[in-house]
């Protein structure tokens, strides 16, 4: 076995004060930076993974703005691998899978924004291809949807997708018990 992290998506846009802010971003990010620092200090593979518009009136993450930067908490350093995509699935158009098996990695764990898109269509695909997938559950973060008249809040929201994924495409854990083992 060997394992490695994806981060997804942790980018400026998903926090205040940007284009498209999630439902308590900060404490994924805070989340996803201690799994980040686990693996850096353990040696693991980590591979971020950025999500860029394609059409330049994209609501968010649209190239040469702010909101495409990664969170200061998760930046990548040298050495470390950085994946462009366009999709929310992030093996679609990328050389994802190409790198992963290029390193030898069957198994990830996979943290993010957001549970609901770019989470859900990466963990699925990714267990599609073969690979076990871990999930950090309180290093996602999901907003608030509305279907009609019904508004859904991010935290149920969160909660539905990763009940969804837990068990048929991966295990969802806190980072506290991914940290202890």
């Amino acid at each position: 076995m060997t394992r490695a992290l994806l981060l997804v998506d942790v980018q400026l846009d998903y926090f205040p004060g940007g284009a498209f802010p999630l439902v308590a971003p900060e404490a994924a990010a805070e989340a996803a930076g201690a799994v980040l620092r686990h693996f850096r200090g353990a040696g693991e593979d980590v591979v971020h993974v950025f999500h860029t518009a394609t059409e330049t009136d994209a609501g968010f993450f649209v190239r040469g703005t702010p909101g495409v930067a990664f969170h200061p908490d998760v930046e990548p350093r040298a050495g470390e691998a950085v994946v462009e995509k366009h999709e929310p699935n992030s093996f679609l158009g990328t050389g994802l899978e190409h790198l992963l098996r290029d390193r030898g990695v069957t198994d990830l764990v996979v943290l993010g924004m957001m549970t609901s898109m770019c989470i859900d269509s990466t963990v699925r695909a990714a267990s599609d291809l073969g690979f076990a997938c871990t999930v950090v559950a309180d290093a996602c973060a999901a907003p608030d949807l509305a279907l009609g008249d019904v508004t859904v809040p991010g935290a149920t929201v969160h909660a539905a997708f990763l009940a969804a994924l837990d068990g048929s495409f991966a295990t969802v854990v806190r980072s506290a018990d991914l940290l202890e083992h």
